[in-house]
């Protein structure tokens, strides 16, 4: 066997080991997205029911994998403050949101499916703006 066809056959078991690592690598970050995009039901919200929130943005978050919006609403007993779960940015854009959508201190009317153990939140479903127009959430 010459030189030249040596280094050939010597060299191309590693190029099959170096192909398949490459092949697994690629299935294994494609399974971990799946299970990312995938990461959580909405089983913690009662969907059968909806709040309506008259209250003061204090935050309004742009982030993934949701939005959030941190809203002080005046009750008899004191302000309360309600972290409502939107959707991802990706969603809420085409439903007409953006990042500055909102601003601390803005009027807004906020609907919700409440959380099912009684907490201070729940999963956006719409919002009024200090302009008028609602926005949904999903």
């Amino acid at each position: 066997m010459n030189d030249i066809c040596r280094d050939v056959y010597l060299r191309a078991p590693r190029r099959s080991v170096r192909r398949a690592a490459g092949v697994a690598m690629v299935l294994v970050m494609l399974s971990i997205a799946a299970v990312a995009e995938a990461h959580h039901s909405y089983a913690m919200f009662d969907r059968s029911k909806t709040i309506t929130l008259d209250g003061t943005v204090k935050e309004f978050q742009w982030t993934n994998p949701h939005a959030w919006i941190e809203v002080v609403v005046e009750s008899s007993d004191g302000p309360k403050q309600y972290s409502i779960e939107g959707n991802n940015p990706r969603v809420l854009s085409r439903a007409g949101w953006t990042f500055n959508t909102l601003k601390p201190g803005d009027k807004v009317t906020i609907v919700m499916n409440p959380l099912h153990d009684g907490a201070l939140g729940g999963s956006m479903v719409s919002a009024k703006l200090p302009d008028g127009r609602t926005l949904t959430g999903r």
